[in-house]
């Protein structure tokens, strides 16, 4: 499609324009998630110098990784694109050990603030206390869409394989939108091995491919590059646009975001119970506690969402 037809497209975009108009939702959030370093940032730079009608690179995401390898971004940070639509820039993983996917899905679910640090917890209380804070200011009005960056020249794993086709599925039990999958450094990797991998996870997503304006180069607009950013922004409208026009509740989208998260911490602490009972060392009965108030807290919350 012509970028100048997908720019006014994405710049007119409003919530209002389905057959059931916007149905309580006021924004659309793009959110990004990936391993670190595999273009986040830097694609929302893109987005941003794409959309903009001008001829300057302005950096807005710090894009790349730290000296120790860690990701640069560790703070949830949205950037507006127009009026109705924002990005937001999710911390990036290394690995995805079962509660940083609980923080994954946390930040997915809009239960981390914006502009908030995003820490890797390990305990359950603290991410259940975290979740339950949420709940003081909930925020309804968001319709999410989810978009998982990955790097053209990155094969994962057998495990990593397992963990974002889990990863891919539960995006669309939170969201009740099948994620896009976006490939960045698309001149760099092999597109088609990348493609078929995610295709191999059967998985109905979107596999789009971009490469990225980067602050190192000399930045002119490239109607190739352009194309492929600004129809990544209209899949992810045209996907909201079909979901409208269905019928949806913000809130009870919140509730089932909310359950979810409740059910999958529950899940992994006793995962976590369950490796240490078979430790040599272990205490039996005070593991069985620790298991028994688990449950329990599990239940008080999900009795809240009922009462939302």
């Amino acid at each position: 499609m012509d970028p100048a037809y997908l720019r006014r497209h994405i710049v007119s975009f409003s919530l209002d324009g389905g057959p059931r108009g916007n149905q309580g939702y006021t924004r659309v959030l793009l959110q990004l998630f990936g391993f670190s370093g595999h273009g986040k940032s830097s694609f929302i730079n893109s987005c941003k110098f794409a959309l903009d009608d001008t001829d300057r690179f302005i950096p807005y995401a710090e894009a790349g990784e730290t000296t120790h390898g860690g990701a640069m971004t560790t703070v949830r940070k949205a950037y507006q694109l127009t009026e109705n639509i924002t990005i937001v820039d999710n911390r990036g993983y290394k690995t995805m050990n079962s509660f940083e996917r609980a923080e994954i899905y946390a930040q997915l679910g809009n239960f981390i603030p914006i502009g908030e640090k995003v820490e890797w917890m390990e305990e359950y209380l603290p991410m259940m206390d975290r979740l339950e804070d949420a709940g003081l200011n909930p925020n309804y009005s968001d319709f999410i869409v989810p978009i998982l960056v990955h790097r053209a020249t990155y094969l994962l794993s057998d495990s990593e394989k397992k963990d974002v086709q889990t990863f891919l599925e539960n995006c669309e039990k939170m969201t009740g939108v099948y994620p896009i999958v976006l490939v960045t450094h698309k001149e760099s990797g092999n597109a088609k091995e990348i493609e078929n991998l995610f295709k191999e996870m059967n998985v109905d997503v979107l596999i789009l491919f971009v490469e990225n304006y980067r602050k190192e180069e000399k930045q002119e607009k490239n109607r190739e590059r352009n194309t492929d950013i600004l129809t990544t922004i209209y899949e992810a409208l045209a996907d909201v646009k079909r979901c409208l026009e269905q019928k949806r509740d913000p809130r009870s989208d919140w509730v089932t975001r909310k359950k979810f998260m409740n059910d999958y911490i529950f899940q992994i602490s006793m995962e976590k119970i369950e490796e240490r009972m078979r430790a040599p060392d272990r205490d039996r009965d005070v593991l069985q506690l620790e298991m028994q108030v688990h449950r329990q807290q599990k239940e008080v919350n999900n009795n809240k969402c009922r009462i939302m």
